[in-house]
């Protein structure tokens, strides 16, 4: 087992940072509040700042279908610039263990086989509803790849499903799940009898906890696992599936659910493949959806999240 005494976590605030502070404590977790990563003069404060010897590099500009289509050069200038002086000051600083977390709206969005496997990632644009995020996730695969080719280093990264879990936003820009989570809470206590969702159900996704990719990357970062992968948990529900399975994981049966045609449906499937996770990682057993959805809202409104 290697074990890295300073690990530089980005994005040290958010959803899977929080995960990862469940698996490691020690961990040094900067956010935005501490550095500005889209500056190269306080990227270079950061590195000489912590002086780790690993880097997990968490932190991206997130949001929406709706916010996605409507700043695309957003959300393309802050992820392509803070990943590119991320990975470019770590080569710098000599940091021999770097592990980039990417998204599955990197693939193709017209892809002939599901589930998408890893070598297919330049075989097309990403879907229209994220296509500048998309090429700037893509963009640090590209450089990653660029990097152990010329300098010879084990930079990795890992591309995980769809996520949730009790420290995603529960706000604007929330993920699917949590924003459903929300809109079935809402319903409950409003004693309302429908919930509304966006498009017609029928886009399939892999939603995955983020304590399960908090794990990967642990098991990644501590048993020398370089090769970069897909993180995902092999369901590949219906919109409406989940939905259902979320009624019953909040006790909400009663509720019906409807479909506003008038919205995008986004991407109708984007499932990826496992199997290499599963050659690496043999063990890997992710939490059930139900389950994941029963603890997120748990914890949610037992400390007063919602």
């Amino acid at each position: 087992m290697n074990t890295y005494k300073r690990v530089l976590v980005t994005g040290g605030s958010g959803m899977v940072g929080k995960s990862l502070q469940k698996f490691m404590p020690a961990g040094i977790y900067v956010s935005s509040k501490d550095y500005n990563l889209s500056d190269e003069a306080s990227v270079a404060k950061m590195y000489k700042e912590t002086q780790p010897d690993a880097v997990i590099h968490l932190a991206a500009k997130v949001g929406g279908i709706v916010d996605n289509i409507n700043k695309p050069a957003e959300y393309f200038d802050d992820n392509i610039i803070m990943n590119t002086l991320v990975v470019k000051h770590a080569y710098q600083n000599g940091i021999k263990r770097f592990i980039g977390i990417l998204s599955t709206c990197i693939y193709p969005d017209n892809i002939s086989h599901y589930p998408i496997t890893e070598n297919v990632l330049h075989d097309g644009p990403p879907a229209v509803t994220n296509f500048s995020y998309g090429y700037a996730k893509r963009s640090l695969a590209v450089q990653i790849d660029a990097y152990n080719k010329q300098y010879g280093t084990n930079y990795q990264y890992l591309i995980p499903c769809n996520l949730y879990g009790e420290f995603d936003k529960y706000g604007e820009n929330s993920h699917f799940v949590a924003a459903l989570i929300k809109k079935i809470h809402l319903a409950k206590i409003s004693n309302m009898h429908t919930v509304t969702l966006f498009g017609d159900g029928t886009p399939l996704r892999q939603f995955m906890h983020s304590d399960d990719l908090a794990k990967v990357i642990f098991d990644c970062l501590n048993y020398d696992i370089y090769t970069s992968m897909n993180v995902a948990v092999e369901e590949n529900l219906s919109i409406r599936e989940m939905a259902e399975i979320a009624k019953v994981a909040m006790d909400a049966q009663n509720l019906s659910i409807e479909f506003d045609t008038t919205k995008p449906n986004g991407q109708l499937r984007k499932d990826v493949s496992i199997e290499t996770l599963k050659k690496m990682i043999p063990n890997f057993t992710p939490i059930d959806l139900e389950k994941g959805i029963r603890q997120t809202y748990h914890y949610l409104l037992e400390n007063n999240k919602l």
